[in-house]
């Protein structure tokens, strides 16, 4: 019985040292995540293997695993850029992006966990001096935005995609112009507006002109060919059916004495 707490003490000294060993060595890797394997005795960052995937992981304890997310994120920068005249213009973007998945390694060797900060952000802002350099201020404020968004994201794109970054949009949340300029750019576009709304009031008096003339010239034609084709017989015809027509209504007394100059009888006497 003696004995016993002897035997016992190095069974309790090696259950803590495995538990120490596989709390140093258990990884787990969350959601939208992948983890970059160090080997302290080997060659360092492994780059030739995929990353280590989502969830549970043994590691031998002098290793170590750097754990990045791989799902799209979002990054945001605020920026002054000058444009084609020399104007400040404040601009505010936003980019979506995510590290290569496959090339997890490379880009922790050769860039770091500040991959963002050394290379996917002054990638925006060298691509968004370079593009917006080349418009005016009233571009920048209405016509142009789309295109500039692209013109932003295809040069950007182009910077980053050799360094193990997946860029998927970019975005132009907001463009601010000194006050002066955009006061005046916002009343050229109300004079363009108004122009172009009295532009419209003078072709739609025009068309309606054109339809009244058109509806008066068709009357005009219609009567021309309706006075050529009554002749006097046609006219006599007619005269003949409308007073036979009054001669049989019962509340009329005809009386007829002889006829008029134009050879149709005259009726005479009614109730």
């Amino acid at each position: 019985m003696d004995k016993l707490p002897k035997i016992a003490l190095p069974a309790v000294f090696i259950i803590i040292l495995l538990i120490i060993l596989i709390s140093k060595s258990a990884v787990t890797i969350g959601s939208g995540e992948a983890g970059v394997l160090f080997r302290t005795f080997g060659n360092g960052v492994v780059t030739d293997e995929p990353p280590l995937n989502e969830g549970f992981h043994i590691v031998a304890p002098w290793n170590k695993v750097f754990i990045y997310e791989v799902r799209q994120q979002e990054v945001f920068e605020k920026m002054s850029v000058l444009s084609s005249n020399g104007l400040d213009i404040l601009l505010d973007a936003s980019a979506w992006f995510q590290p290569d998945y496959l090339s997890l390694g490379k880009l922790h060797q050769e860039k770091s966990e500040q991959y963002k900060e050394r290379i996917l952000l002054p990638a925006i802002r060298s691509a968004a001096r370079s593009v917006v350099g080349r418009y005016t201020p009233e571009q920048l404020y209405s016509s142009k935005r789309d295109a500039i968004q692209v013109e932003i994201y295809e040069e950007t794109k182009g910077i980053v995609e050799d360094q193990y970054i997946q860029l998927n949009e970019i975005l132009i949340r907001d463009v601010t112009l000194p006050a002066t300029i955009k006061e005046a750019i916002e009343r050229k576009l109300k004079q363009e507006q108004e122009s172009l709304e009295y532009e419209f009031l003078l072709i739609t008096a025009a068309k309606e002109a054109d339809k009244v003339r058109i509806e008066a010239q068709g009357k005009a034609d219609a009567n021309k060919i309706l006075s050529a084709s009554l002749t006097d017989k046609i006219l006599k015809d007619k005269g003949i059916d409308a007073t036979l027509k009054m001669a049989e209504s019962p509340n009329a007394k005809v009386v007829v004495i002889g006829s008029g100059g134009d050879g149709l009888p005259l009726i005479l006497g009614n109730n």
